[in-house]
Parts: C-alpha cells; sequence; structure tokens
C-alpha cells in the first residue's frame, strides 16, 4: 500500500539515530512502566494500609512507605519526561533539517528546463510549508506513538491482574474506534494534501507580486487590486481548507471521550453485579481498577489523535519524496572524464544537432522527470517520434576555433539562446553532439565544463549582497586586487569607486539599486574575474547605453584575444569584427561568413543590418515626423510615415 510505502521512508529518516531512538525508547519505557506502579500502591494502600484485611487498624509504618512510593514515582517520572523531551526534540529538529538539506541540495542537482517548468512559490512552498508542517510529527509523534502503546499495554495487562470481567467492560468499543479512525484519516489526507497545494499557490503569489519585478509590473500596469483580491480568494480558500481539516474527526472524537468518560460508571455498576454475585472484588481492586482506566483514556484518545496526524503527516511527505523522486535530465555518465582547466584550448563543434525544449506540465503540477539522452547522441526522450515537436534548433553544424570570436544573428525567436545553451549542457541535445576539445559534453562532468565555460546573460541576476561578494561568486579565494583587475576590464571599477561604499556597496534585489549598464558591466567583471577558456556573450551589451557598450567593447575585445567567445548579438555594432557570424533563422544556421561576405550575399544577414542602420544612416521617431542621422549629424526630416531605408533622400527638408 501507498501508506505502508511512504511509512517505510519516514521510518529510513530515522536510522542515522539509531543510538538516539534507543536512548528516547528506554525513557518511555521507564517513564511509563513508572506510570503503572501508583495504581497498585494505591490499592495497597486501601487493602493493606488504611482497610487492612482481617482488621487490626491502620498501619502506619506500611502508610508511611507506599505514601512514599507514591511521591516519589512521579518526581522521578517528570525527570525521565524531561530528558526524554530534550532528546526529542534535539532528534525531530536533526531529521527535519536533514530533510530540508536533502530536499535543497536535491533542487540544486535538478536541471533548468525544470525550473523553466516549475513556479518558484511552488519550489519555495515545499521547503518551507511541507517539510514545516512536518515538524512536530518528526519530533514528537514517534516517542508519543511508543508512550502511548506502552502506557496502555501495561494498563491492560495490570486491568487484567485486577479484573478481566472489569476489563472487557472498559474496552469493549476500541474496536470500533480504531475502524473509524481510519475512515476520518483518509479524509484528513486528502484534505491536508489539498491545504498544502493552497499554501504553494499562496507561496507563489506571494513571490510574483512581491519580488522586485512583480511590484513593478503591478505598480506599471495598476494591478495592485487584481493581486490583492487574487490573495484575498486562495486565502478564502484557504481558511476553509484548514477549517475543515480541524473540524474533520471532532464528533467522532467527541463519540470517544464520551464513552470513556463513562465507562467508570459501568464499571462500578458491573463490580456491584459481581460483588452482588459473590465475586471477590475489593474496594481497593475499585479505586485501582478506576485510576488505570483513566491511565487507559487519555493514551487511547491520544494514539487515535496520533494516527490522525500521521495520516495528515503523509499527505506532506508524499509532496515532498515527489520532489526528492525526481530524476534531473541532465546527469554525469558513469564514466564522466574531467576537463583538465590547464588544457584545455576551447574549440567549441556542433555536430548535427537537434533540439526541442520539452512540453511544459500543466500550472501548478511538477515537472515530470526523463531519461536522459546517452551519450552516442542516439535516442533521446522521443522528442520528434510524433511528429508534433518544435524544434528550436533544427540540424545545426558548426565549428569555432580556439581563441575565434563566432557570433551568432537572427531575429527574435530564431534559436540564437538556446544554441547557447547548449554549449554549457544546460540542456541536452536530442540528436547530433556538443563538443569541446573534441570530447561530447555528455561524457564530461557538469562541473568542470562549467569551469571551462563562462556566461553571460540578457537577463543579469546579482545577489542581494555587496559588490565584493557578488563578484566573489565567481571565484570565491579571488583577492582584491583580482576583482578590481576584472572591474577594471569591464570598466566598472571608478564606478564602483564613486560609490559612498564602493565594493562594499549593497546592490540590493536583483542589483535594483543599480542601473542596467552597471549590473551589465558588473556580471560582466563577474565572468571575466571567473576567466574561462569559453565565454557566452548573450547580448551581453544590450542593456548598455552607447557610452558605456563603447566601454565594454573595449574591455571585451581586450578579454576574447585569450579564449573562445560565441557571442549573441542583436545591436550588430557589437559583432562587426567577429571572426565567423551565424545567421540563423527557424532553427537553423542559413548563413556563415564575415561581416563583409554576409553583406555581399544580400541574404538574411544584411536584410537585419539594413533594418538595423538604415544603410548608414539611423532612423529615429519624433513628434513631427522621421529624423535621419548619420552619427551625430542630423541628415534630414521626414513628415509623415518614416521613408523606406536605402530608398533615396527624396521627400527630404534640411
Amino acid at each position: 500500500m501507498e501508506s505502508d510505502r511512504l511509512g517505510r521512508r519516514v521510518w529510513g529518516l530515522f536510522t542515522p539515530y539509531r543510538t538516539s531512538l534507543v536512548i528516547i525508547g528506554v525513557a518511555v519505557l521507564l517513564s511509563s512502566g513508572l506510570g503503572i506502579i501508583t495504581p497498585f500502591l494505591t490499592q495497597a494502600v486501601f487493602d493493606h494500609a488504611l482497610f487492612p484485611v482481617g482488621g487490626g487498624g491502620v498501619r502506619i509504618p506500611l502508610l508511611a512507605w507506599l505514601v512514599g512510593g507514591m511521591v516519589a514515582v512521579p518526581v522521578v517520572t517528570a525527570l525521565i519526561g524531561v530528558y526524554q523531551t530534550y532528546q526529542t526534540t534535539l532528534l525531530g529538529n536533526r531529521v527535519m533539517a536533514d530533510l530540508r538539506s536533502r530536499l535543497f541540495e536535491h533542487l540544486q542537482r535538478m536541471d533548468l528546463a525544470f525550473f523553466t517548468a516549475t513556479r518558484t512559490g511552488a519550489i519555495q512552498s515545499r521547503l518551507a510549508n511541507d517539510v514545516g508542517g512536518v515538524q512536530s510529527v518528526l519530533s514528537e509523534t514517534a516517542s508519543s506513538i511508543l508512550g502511548n502503546v506502552v502506557t496502555v499495554v501495561a494498563a491492560l495487562i495490570a486491568m487484567l491482574l485486577l479484573s478481566w470481567e472489569l476489563t472487557l467492560v472498559a474496552v469493549a468499543l476500541t474496536p470500533l474506534f480504531v475502524l473509524l479512525q481510519v475512515r476520518v484519516g483518509r479524509v484528513r489526507r486528502k484534505l491536508a494534501g489539498r491545504t498544502q497545494e493552497s499554501l504553494s499557490d499562496m507561496t507563489a503569489i506571494t513571490q510574483e507580486s512581491l519580488s522586485v519585478s512583480g511590484v513593478l509590473l503591478t505598480k506599471v500596469f495598476n494591478r495592485q487590486a487584481y493581486e490583492v483580491g487574487r490573495y484575498r480568494d486562495e486565502n478564502a480558500r484557504q481558511v476553509d481548507l484548514q477549517v475543515r481539516q480541524a473540524m474533520s474527526g471532532q464528533s467522532f472524537f467527541a463519540v470517544v471521550q464520551t464513552f470513556m468518560g463513562i465507562t467508570p460508571a459501568l464499571v462500578y455498576l458491573v463490580a456491584g453485579f459481581l460483588i452482588a454475585a459473590g465475586v471477590g472484588v475489593s474496594a481497593g481492586t475499585i479505586v485501582a481498577f478506576t485510576t488505570l482506566q483513566t491511565r487507559l483514556l487519555f493514551p487511547t484518545v491520544n494514539l487515535l489523535r496520533v494516527s490522525l496526524d500521521v495520516q495528515t503527516s503523509l499527505a506532506l511527505f508524499g509532496r515532498i519524496f515527489d520532489y526528492l523522486d525526481l530524476r534531473p535530465r541532465i546527469v554525469d555518465a558513469p564514466d564522466a572524464r574531467t576537463l583538465d582547466p590547464a588544457t584545455v584550448t576551447g574549440r567549441v563543434d556542433l555536430e548535427s544537432v537537434w533540439f526541442a525544449y520539452p512540453p511544459a506540465p500543466p500550472l501548478g503540477v511538477v515537472a515530470a522527470p526523463v531519461v536522459a539522452q546517452a551519450a552516442d547522441g542516439r535516442g533521446t526522450d522521443g522528442a520528434g517520434t510524433d511528429g508534433t515537436v518544435t524544434w528550436a534548433v533544427r540540424d545545426v553544424s558548426f565549428t569555432v576555433e580556439p581563441g575565434q570570436l563566432a557570433a551568432i544573428v537572427g531575429p527574435s525567436g530564431s534559436g540564437k539562446t538556446t544554441l547557447s545553451y547548449l554549449v554549457p549542457r544546460l540542456y541536452d541535445v536530442n540528436r547530433g553532439r556538443v563538443l569541446i576539445d573534441g570530447r561530447d559534453v555528455r561524457g564530461l562532468t557538469q562541473a568542470s565544463v562549467a569551469d571551462a565555460v563562462g556566461m553571460v546573460t540578457q537577463d543579469t541576476y546579482l545577489l542581494h549582497a555587496t559588490v565584493r561578494d557578488n563578484l566573489r561568486y565567481a571565484k570565491p579565494d579571488a583577492t582584491q586586487a583580482e576583482i578590481e583587475e576584472a572591474a577594471t576590464a569591464a570598466n566598472i571599477h571608478d564606478r564602483i569607486l564613486s560609490f559612498a561604499e564602493g565594493y562594499d556597496t549593497v546592490v540590493g534585489e536583483r542589483g535594483y539599486r543599480l542601473s542596467g549598464g552597471e549590473k551589465q558591466r558588473l556580471a560582466i567583471a563577474r565572468v571575466l574575474l571567473k576567466d574561462p577558456r569559453i565565454l557566452i556573450l548573450d547580448e551581453a551589451t544590450s542593456a548598455l547605453d552607447t557610452t558605456s557598450e563603447r566601454l565594454v567593447q573595449q574591455a571585451l575585445e581586450t578579454a576574447t584575444r585569450r579564449r573562445t567567445t560565441i557571442a549573441i548579438a542583436h545591436r550588430l555594432s557589437t559583432i562587426l569584427g567577429a571572426d565567423v557570424i551565424l545567421a540563423v533563422d527557424g532553427g537553423r544556421v542559413v548563413e556563415r561568413g564575415t561581416h563583409a561576405e554576409l553583406l555581399a550575399k544580400g541574404g538574411l544577414y544584411a536584410r537585419l543590418y539594413t533594418e538595423q542602420f538604415a544603410g548608414g544612416k539611423v532612423e529615429a521617431r519624433c513628434a513631427d515626423g522621421v529624423l535621419f542621422t548619420d552619427g551625430a549629424t542630423l541628415v534630414g526630416r521626414r513628415t509623415g510615415e518614416p521613408a523606406v531605408p536605402g530608398a533615396g533622400d527624396g521627400g527630404l527638408t534640411a
């Protein structure tokens, strides 16, 4: 059964702490065993000290010893209980810390496709809400179950020793209660799963709308009221689910407690019939029995409640294990080799590469694991076999020699960025091969590929930390001199020194305290500090103004002399001097050559260049028409519709 399998996996979380479990078990046995002694002492007080059989009056010495025992037992039990609570709390929190760390570590190993298909808020909810929801189970439930079971068993044995007839009355309906508890547990488990899904949705809404980007979006489009309403609706759903979960089974427990409450009266009634029938039941026996019955009542109710809590927590454990069971698409091969940074030349080859992004799951559903492609390039996750796959890259082959600058250009959605993701193995190709220094990246360790390849993306991500910490993320042991050298190469050093706190300036969430150009130059400095043999620039200068772009281009020209560089470019001015330019359209390389060669062909590249530069003149729309500039000089103005690039100067006015 699913519950049994989950139970075994949960129990497996405790196996590293066997010694602690033994200590807790001994403490539970001692405290539970000592608790059973008191009723027998009570029986002895009545039958042998206060009202001794055969008369003779009160036996003071015996009474003193018995009363002393009745005082000592709870004192010792309390001391053991304190130590037991410490051990169980320590054990539970250690197990929960292990679970959190294990889940976080596993998520770090997941591939990029998983994160593009899964809401960040849903991931955060698994780490926070789901793991936090099982804390009480991990820290209290195990010892509670053991303690209550021992108490119930010991109490039943003691009750049987006192009177098996009265014991039957006390436990008559217990089997029925157990069956009802199982049914209530199933309902609560379903409600718990839906409650956690609602919490996940609330976390996702919070993450999306209260991040810096989310707040900016809502303010720009005046959607604060919409976001508040969305959160209120989910919050109301959460309240409803919490109430339903809390109230489920309350009627059941009311029946249980009612029966347990009236059982002593039934015991007195049955005892009266037994005495009338001549069965020897002493007053001490009846008092001791009712005392034991009280000790049986609370552990039994607690066991039923704990059982329901376990059923509820299994839903949370199931959600956690769903993530832990995911297999990343990108994994090291068993015989993966390591690239030696000292010997990497930086040659990059793509051989007949085909790639399609895996389909995204429905909103809120965990991305399903797939089987990673074999390193020989044959077969993958089935992409393209049914004829419905949208290929992002189609049969692409090219070579970038060590030290070369290769530029990839093309219209939006043509596959430029996708190609850049394949080289550092952020995705595995569906067909063909990607090679570094003649070795398939799938046959290399991911860590060594990451060391060999550096990347500056168009969406610059900075940590909410200081400038120095952001730069050292690429090289934790970097000296201040190395940091400043990289910053100088990216033309950001002087700007950093102009900040009040210099390199100790906190850049803010995602670097929002910096301008776009400053963030981009800081990202370039970070990758230069890493000093990889292969450098990928994905629109690396797209956020820069003209002056900053010129400064960074000068720095990059120096930096790229010692490494292979693949530049994804929208602004063609940044790649005019590239050794080879690849024009991509529809996932295919349709043209390749130098700037001059591609202009002479008059194909896609020439069209992109003409559209961007208008034959050497840059077009800009203004209030009363279209301006044409050549550099910084205004060369003409056309009123009305913009001129067709390259159509001549007809209609221009000075």
